[in-house]
């Protein structure tokens, strides 16, 4: 029997609401600029076919419904925002699947927050470089616990906001979606074999902010619960120039 030459890093998963069960999280994908009002604030048009990045499993975050996470404000920012997320958890191996079979392999549903470097980002953007140190960093994932598709069906309105110590910064409706679940389940399929366990990050509305160290975000999708996530200072770093 052969061993490992380190200890094998612990599995990432996820809790399902009303059970003492955990959802494997096996990749994270995400979806960008899915909602027009977003894609505006950002300096793109509409509706343009959708794309893809992913975040490593351990970036994420999960986080049980009544409890408040702390993060640190993360190192080389100085401009640390939320995108508030309906999260899809999938639950049956697929590829190139049809849009109308699409909510078939959905698990079920949470809210998540995809935290951003967004200095960084728009930095790699214009440099033509990929997003990874603006996107993919330690703890950039937040998901709350996960509503079984079986339990509460497949979400098709629902109220999406994020608020920043009381105040609201997002507030839209995922039927503004501009690629829907099961369209975005069908085009990801045909660029990956989807499998059980992993997440999809479907896309922020319009709004999205920074927030500082010391701040209290609370993120709600209406009907999957709540994330409540207390930025802490650990690793602010005021000069991100400054590193390569």
């Amino acid at each position: 029997m052969s061993a490992y030459v380190l200890p094998p890093p612990p599995a990432t998963a996820v809790p399902v609401a009303g059970s003492d069960l955990l959802f494997p999280v096996r990749r994270v994908y995400c979806v960008g600029r899915n909602y027009a009002a977003h894609a505006r604030e950002m300096g793109f048009s509409d509706r343009e076919p959708p794309f893809f990045f992913c975040k490593p499993t351990d970036a994420i975050v999960p986080i049980r419904e009544g409890t408040t996470a702390e993060i640190p404000y993360p190192a080389c920012t100085t401009d640390f925002q939320h995108e508030i997320e309906l999260v899809v958890a999938i639950g049956r191996r697929g590829s190139d699947i049809p849009v109308g079979e699409a909510l078939d392999h959905v698990f079920g549903y949470a809210v998540g927050l995809d935290m951003t470097r967004r200095d960084l980002q728009i930095r790699m953007r214009e440099q033509g470089r990929p997003w990874e140190i603006g996107k993919s960093f330690d703890g950039s994932a937040l998901v709350g616990e996960i509503r079984a598709a079986a339990a509460i069906g497949h979400p098709e309105r629902a109220r999406i906001r994020v608020d920043v110590d009381g105040q609201t910064r997002q507030d839209s409706d995922i039927d503004q979606l501009i690629w829907n679940v099961a369209e975005t389940i069908a085009h990801l399929s045909g660029w990956f074999e989807l499998h059980p366990g992993d997440l999809v990050y479907t896309g922020t509305p319009a709004g999205v902010g920074p927030v500082q160290a010391g701040q209290t975000m609370i993120g709600v999708v209406e009907g999957l619960g709540e994330l409540r996530v207390h930025v802490g200072a650990g690793l602010q770093n005021p000069t991100p120039s400054a590193r390569p």
